[in-house]
């Protein structure tokens, strides 16, 4: 694959990328249930054009670009309000494992500085935490020690409190957690490390900009956010549930001088004085422009109808899900991000019926099982999708297939005890993907 010697026509290559999109899953009329997080035509346009607007601006020099200070800094401050402290500071990144990264980077680095005795710090995290949590403590020497979650799936307490150790400097908790869309125990996780004086960063990637309004509707919410003593960061992604562009969320902390140890700077390149307050240098100012347009485009009316579609879908579609015969909804999800398993089905199996009906599902494993995030493009998907989730439930019970392709795959590695094949398998299949298809 090499650069064409001569440039096509604008026309031709839009004409051939619009082709291309055939072969994407049909995210407009809810086939995925992950991934996209689509508002609708107008909520999109308002995107486009400011995305265009600011389309060649740099995020890092915000001398040259003052227009992003303005944006960035009121995309944060609307964020800080929401989350319960309109005191707390944080910056813009460019998604939620950016920011994730960012919590732990500013918790080794204030480790550093107040607890110098510490020299392998480590961080305790549920199971089901994102594994983004895991990628930081790899990139960051922050080791990850796993807790259990109870028999409700949420973080086990007890089990945080007998790993906490002397090196520990994070405790972690999820708002909720992506597998089965359930909050942790925050203030009790909060409490320990308010005790022990250390950094509790709560994940709330996916419900940041959504359990805010839920608790405005007068939805059940346990307390996650900045007004949970002992909550010293939080992570909201703007892409998913703020419905902004992709590469888009927040890291926010309660106190700025913990945000301190975040940044980056070097005095001394001859290039001249450099100081960066996230992971990446250059930032792409339509992203901060567009989610900027996006949260006054909407405002709170906006984001409160769009909270009200969601969980009257979500719930339709868990009444539905837990009244076909085999299957049934893991735990009682806080929000719009549930799984369901069977005892009596093989899940992969129909996961692979499902596909074959048109609908895109997300396998899980431990247990196996299938992931929705209900998004407002799922409102006119609940009645088809239920009545093909039916059909295909039947035709496994009957017929018992064998999964096969990436449902097969799941069904093995997810069950092998050296989980050392599993990671290299993974590490293949990434290798794999920036092949050029020669086909």
């Amino acid at each position: 694959m090499e650069l064409p010697v001569t440039g096509k026509p604008h026309k031709q290559l839009a004409e051939e990328m619009e082709a291309l999109t055939s072969l994407d899953v049909d995210w407009r009329s809810g086939k995925i249930w992950s991934f996209v997080y689509f508002a609708g035509d107008d909520v999109a346009q308002v995107l486009k054009d400011a995305y265009t607007t600011f389309f060649y601006t740099n995020g890092l020099s915000p001398m040259a670009f003052r227009s992003l200070k303005k944006f960035e800094s009121e995309v944060v401050a609307m964020t800080a309000n929401l989350l319960g402290c309109s005191e707390a500071v944080g910056n813009m990144t460019s998604g939620g494992t950016e920011s994730i990264l960012m919590a732990v980077k500013a918790a080794r680095d204030w480790a550093r500085a107040e607890r110098p005795q510490i020299t392998a710090p480590e961080m305790i995290l549920p199971v089901t935490a994102h594994p983004a949590h895991d990628k930081a403590g790899h990139y960051l020497g922050v080791k990850p020690v796993h807790i259990p979650v109870r028999d409700d799936l949420r973080a086990d307490v007890d089990a945080a409190q007998a790993a906490m150790t002397d090196s520990t400097i994070l405790v972690v908790g999820s708002a909720p957690c992506y597998p089965c869309g359930v909050i942790d125990p925050i203030p009790e996780l909060a409490a320990l490390a308010k005790d022990k004086g250390i950094c509790c960063h709560v994940d709330a990637c996916l419900g940041g900009f959504l359990l805010p309004f839920l608790r405005r509707l007068e939805y059940p919410v346990p307390p996650f956010d900045f007004s949970v003593p002992g909550v010293t960061s939080i992570s909201a992604d703007l892409h998913k549930f703020g419905f902004s562009v992709r590469g888009t969320s927040t890291i926010l902390y309660r106190d700025r001088n913990l945000r301190r140890y975040q940044f980056f700077s070097q005095a001394d390149w001859p290039g001249g004085l450099y100081g960066s307050p996230t992971m990446t240098g250059s930032r792409p100012g339509a992203a901060i422009a567009a989610s900027w347009a996006l949260l006054n485009y909407l405002g709170e009316e906006g984001y409160m109808r769009l909270a009200r579609i969601i969980m009257d879908t979500a719930q339709a579609l868990i009444d539905g899900i837990n009244a076909i015969p085999g299957l049934q909804i893991r735990g009682k999800p806080d929000m719009s991000v549930l799984s369901f398993d069977s005892d009596d089905l093989n899940i992969y199996a129909l996961a692979e019926a499902m596909e074959a009906r048109g609908w895109n599902l997300e396998l899980l494993q431990r247990p196996p099982s299938l992931h929705l995030v209900v998004t407002p493009a799922h409102k006119e998907a609940v009645e088809p999708f239920l009545a093909d989730l039916g059909e295909a439930a039947e035709e496994v019970s009957s017929k018992k297939p064998a999964p096969t392709g990436t449902a097969a795959m799941y069904g093995v590695l997810s069950t092998l005890p050296d989980r050392t094949t599993v990671h290299s398998a993974i590490l293949d299949f990434i290798e794999g993907l920036t092949r050029p298809d020669q086909s």
